[in-house]
């Protein structure tokens, strides 16, 4: 299912240590308009933990949480537009 989420940005998280990922990840989402989507890819563990957390928290939609090789982790959000 997740082959057909086409993201409408992209962040290379990958190599950055928090607070940056979840930094950058919500500065993205907060210049998205509702409905588009997010794909963010890191590889620090503590940034697996707290993106989905403040994300939902700030009202986004984790559509996709999974991990991938290694350390790597891959998230598709869904903005909510919320300024």
């Amino acid at each position: 299912m997740t082959e057909n989420i086409t993201p409408d940005k992209k962040l290379d998280e990958r190599g950055k240590i928090c607070p940056y990922p979840d930094v950058d990840t919500m500065v993205a989402l907060k210049k998205m308009k509702k409905g588009e989507i997010l794909e963010v890819l890191v590889d620090y563990p503590l940034s697996v933990e707290r993106i989905p957390r403040n994300a939902k928290k700030k009202g986004h939609k984790i559509l996709v949480s999974e991990p991938l090789d290694g350390p790597n982790h891959r998230f598709l959000i869904e903005a909510q537009g919320l300024k």
